[in-house]
């Protein structure tokens, strides 16, 4: 089993490949470095395996794909993720795996947020959705992560082998932050330079495409995760809209012993109920939540016990 594996996932990197291969092999020489191609056409993985890669091929589009992939077929002791877009500074990747390798924690976060982010990225959305993303994992998590989305991370052999992916594209990032916090895992977070892409060098994040699925995965991790807060949050908007509604047609009803506003009343009635069916829905699926994460921790220490022989 490899000490080190450098994973390196790419689609149409030509520009940028083979310094962010030669970069990490003079900080960390005795790494592996595999970089996972996604179809490019423009040569990249052609150019990884000349300046001494291993370059393997996910055929399913999408960075959550290869992710997938990678952690599926690959063994080490620390796993190093990290774009191959030249953004990230390999001299801090020691600073990444050291705490994996000590066992002091099972995620590091290359955190780009204090530090150079907001000044180097030229995107404006971006920055602003990497704001909202933290802001709500923040709330809904009750995290104190800085960097959500960097693509700039080391892993424990536990953590990647353990982990269920079920993102296909840039949420995956998202995926893993959100896992770390439910699962309890240790994280520790690392301040690195982060530098816009070079000239030529083009991004693959759709600002709203993919800004819409990082945010519709945050929602359905979320009800998953914390599925009694999530539907109490549903449930207390109809038993809101059914108390706006139906107090005017009960005090009408105890002033003249009518009610005339029978269609509001029919809809409070009905928002009620409604209401009442979304949280007993929470109760039932935080008890199945409950279950769930017994299970995982029974398989976390089947993986662990694995490790250690």
């Amino acid at each position: 089993m490899n000490k080190i594996a450098i994973l390196i996932p790419c689609y149409n990197e030509s520009h940028t490949i083979a310094k962010v291969i030669h970069d990490f092999q003079k900080n960390l020489p005795s790494a592996t470095i595999y970089v996972y191609d996604n179809n490019s056409n423009d040569g990249t993985d052609v150019i990884a395996l000349q300046s001494g890669a291993i370059v393997r091929h996910e055929t399913r589009k999408g960075k959550g794909n290869v992710v997938r992939s990678m952690f599926q077929e690959i063994d080490a002791d620390c796993y190093l993720l990290v774009d191959g877009d030249d953004t990230y500074p390999a001299e801090k990747a020691w600073d990444l795996c050291k705490p994996i390798l000590e066992k002091q924690a099972d995620m590091v976060i290359g955190d780009r947020i204090s530090t150079t982010y907001f000044t180097e990225n030229k995107r404006l959305f971006h920055n602003f959705g990497n704001r909202l993303v933290q802001v709500l994992i923040q709330i809904l998590f009750h995290s104190s992560i800085h960097d959500i989305m960097t693509g700039y991370r080391a892993f424990s052999y536990e953590f990647v082998k353990s982990f269920p992916i079920l993102s296909k594209g840039f949420e995956i990032e998202t995926e893993m932050t959100i896992h770390t916090i439910d699962k309890n895992f240790k994280w520790i977070e690392v301040p690195v330079e982060y530098r816009d892409r070079p000239s030529g060098s083009k991004s693959k994040l759709n600002t709203y495409k993919d800004g819409y699925r990082i945010l519709k995965t945050i929602g359905m991790l979320f009800a998953e995760y914390k599925p009694f807060f999530f539907f109490s949050i549903v449930s207390s908007c109809f038993l809101l809209v059914s108390f706006l509604l139906g107090i005017f047609p009960i005090l009408e009803y105890f002033n003249t012993g009518y009610v005339y506003k029978i269609p509001s009343l029919v809809v409070a009635s009905m928002s009620f109920v409604v209401g009442v069916l979304f949280f007993m829905t929470g109760i039932i699926l935080q008890m199945i939540e409950k279950k769930h994460r017994k299970l995982y921790e029974l398989y976390y220490m089947k993986v662990r016990r694995r490790n250690e022989k």
